[in-house]
């Protein structure tokens, strides 16, 4: 999908993804210091506006200028501070000192954008940081609940875990992990992959 056709998904009034934030992303910070982060395709700001409850200082990087404006909304309502940037992540340029906590949740590229976007995230963590990758896994399409049915947009851990070794991270997490989804029908599974690299002080 491109910026239009996300501006469009995102045009209600409604959120189109839940307000709570994606339990990979709580559970992968718990043990980790707040300090400066970057949600990268942060969609309507639910991880964003989170990480800025937990005490972080967040910037959160969409191309959706209504996606955006929803996540402005959303932190208004919960009292906290985002800097938010306009920007595809293949396209955005990090601040130089970059950030302790790199986030990029469900990010939807095909090759070769999907390298060059995650090439900018690898890029924009800090000495010390950490670099956290949740997506729709390829495994997905045929055994797991939702996501989009294209193949070309969907990963397998490999995707992250080169682009972080290339970037001189040191991977301590690349797995297929599964995600309860709460449907009128009952749970379903959705299968994701999940990458988390460190950058070595």
């Amino acid at each position: 999908m491109d910026r239009r056709e996300w501006d469009a998904r995102y045009g209600g009034e409604d959120l189109v993804w839940t307000s709570n934030p994606n339990v990979f992303l709580v559970s992968e910070v718990a043990g980790l210091t707040a300090g400066r982060a970057a949600d990268l395709a942060c969609g309507e700001g639910r991880n964003a506006v989170w990480l800025a409850e937990q005490g972080w200082q967040v910037t959160g990087v969409d191309f959706s200028s209504v996606g955006l404006a929803k996540g402005r909304r959303l932190a208004a309502s919960r009292h906290v501070d985002v800097t938010w940037v306009e920007s595809a992540i293949e396209d955005w340029t990090p601040p130089r000192d970059g950030f302790d906590l790199v986030a990029v949740l469900y990010l939807q590229l095909p090759q070769p954008a999907r390298s060059a976007a995650l090439a900018v995230a690898a890029s924009a963590v800090a000495p010390g940081g950490t670099l956290l990758v949740v997506a729709h896994d390829h495994d997905n399409l045929a055994r797991g609940f939702g996501g989009p049915p294209d193949e070309a947009v969907l990963y397998r851990a490999r995707d992250v875990t080169d682009v972080a070794a290339s970037a001189g991270m040191v991977v301590e997490r690349a797995e297929q992990v599964v995600r309860v989804v709460d449907t009128e029908a009952g749970h379903r599974e959705a299968i994701d992959t999940l990458v988390r690299a460190v950058r070595l002080a």
